[in-house]
């Protein structure tokens, strides 16, 4: 029988959520002798739908990309660093496409065994229902997900933890 949770997937969309998710996800992971990815998806689709309707020129559209994929690899660059931080190896996923399929994709193409998500947004219109990346994600994947709600606790949790410095010993010894 294999192990539980022993590949952790953590999506990350920018917001402070989902970097709350990634405290959660590393924790986890730690606990668990787990391996962890990070995974960011520019949403490509999302941005020709914007120049579709004439929201954005393709200029616009090539201009905002290049600022989300620099936002991208920030993201994964800090959640890297927590991880290394707290002694936890992490591979980072940098994909673009429409982010539940390429969430759902990866999930199934390397045997992930829980999707870690930030808290999902209070949805206050349809138009948030359908824009709501994360909700789709969740509804969709083949894998157990655990949904990041309690940001204090997850906070004081991952601050809990021992520090890895660079030599790989911990702090707290």
């Amino acid at each position: 029988m294999k192990e539980p949770f022993k590949n952790i997937l953590v999506y990350l969309d920018g917001s402070e959520e989902s970097i709350v998710a990634s405290m959660a996800a590393i924790t986890l992971a730690l606990r668990l002798d787990a391996h962890l990815t990070a995974m960011y998806v520019v949403n490509t689709k999302a941005l020709q739908e914007l120049v579709k309707a004439r929201i954005f020129l393709e200029f616009e559209e090539q201009e905002y990309r290049r600022d989300i994929e620099g936002d991208a690899r920030r993201y994964l660059d800090h959640v890297e660093k927590m991880a290394i931080q707290k002694g936890v190896s992490c591979t980072l996923e940098k994909r673009s496409g429409t982010v539940q399929t390429e969430v759902r994709q990866y999930v199934q193409d390397h045997d992930v065994d829980i999707l870690v998500l930030g808290g999902l947004s209070q949805i206050h219109s349809r138009r948030d229902e359908l824009m709501n990346e994360a909700d789709r994600i969740m509804r969709s994947a083949t894998c157990p997900v655990l949904v990041v709600r309690d940001n204090d606790d997850i906070w004081d949790t991952f601050e809990s933890l021992p520090n890895v410095p660079v030599g790989g010993e911990s702090d707290d010894t």
